[in-house]
């Protein structure tokens, strides 16, 4: 496992996917079929100052009790020793006999979220698992394990453009009628927007890029005003206000009214 200190270009980062890797393995032993290291670490998009760290967990049976127990201790740790990244790791436990599933998984599956410091011991899959499924295939990085190829088909692009449309209308556009969403933070503001990027990019161009690809190419497609907003949502850092709540929801309802306005959202049936 030698290799994992040199996965990133930071050595404290690669300092944490050390210490998961070194840990996580004795916890599942003979049930681990790998350990993924996916996100904006995988695809070369990684901020250093605002991007997460995602993992995704492969294990050849469900978690059992005892595992649990031991990864919500293992999670514990991890956030006293890496304060800095306390907030910003994730991680999925994910049982092999979901992967040759293009539905998301009926079944939960333990999911570690930072942001909330909790060890979710049953989350639901929802759209976002056929995008998720995508990513790993093409970018996912083995810490541990066979290639993630190996282990499941290709999802084809035109489901994750699909999925993303479900994603907007079924997870995205109901926040704007929930003032407590964005919680006065403005991590949440930009996360909102960015994402929304990725969504109206993925639509447009049967590609799944990354939020700075697709920010960068709305900011270029559609300018004014909505490249401002973008840039700002870009420009967010730890601490920082940004008082984006108004123009994430104008932003929302422009990306809305352009996705009905394609072929895809019209003429595809958009259900599984």
């Amino acid at each position: 496992m030698e290799h994992v200190r040199q996965i990133a270009p930071f050595e404290d980062v690669n300092a944490i996917l050390q210490y998961f890797v070194e840990r996580v393995v004795p916890i599942f032993g003979e049930n681990l079929v790998g350990v993924y290291l996916t996100g904006s670490l995988s695809y070369g998009a990684f901020n250093y100052e605002t991007s997460d760290i995602d993992l995704t967990v492969i294990l050849k049976a469900p978690i059992s009790a005892s595992e649990l127990s031991a990864v919500k201790q293992l999670h514990a740790e991890m956030e006293k020793r890496f304060e800095k990244w306390s907030k910003r790791l994730e991680c999925s436990y994910t049982p092999l006999e979901m992967l040759p599933s293009l539905l998301p998984p009926e079944k939960p599956r333990p999911w570690y979220w930072g942001g909330d410091g909790i060890l979710y011991e049953e989350a639901p899959y929802g759209n976002e698992w056929i995008i998720n499924k995508y990513l790993l295939w093409h970018h996912a990085i083995p810490l541990v394990g066979a290639d993630f190829k190996t282990l499941t088909d290709e999802v084809d692009i035109i489901e994750v453009q699909k999925a993303c449309i479900r994603d907007l209308f079924t997870e995205w556009e109901p926040k704007k009628h929930d003032p407590n969403w964005f919680r006065n933070d403005s991590h949440y503001e930009a996360y909102f927007i960015l994402n929304l990027c990725r969504i109206l990019y993925t639509a447009m161009n049967k590609s799944a890029g990354s939020k700075q690809s697709a920010a960068a190419w709305v900011k270029s497609n559609y300018g004014e005003p909505w490249a401002e907003v973008i840039r700002l949502a870009e420009s967010w850092r730890y601490g920082m206000d940004l008082n984006l709540r108004e123009k994430a929801i104008d932003f929302l309802n422009f990306v809305i009214g352009e996705i009905q306005a394609t072929d895809l959202y019209r003429y595809q049936p958009l259900s599984l």
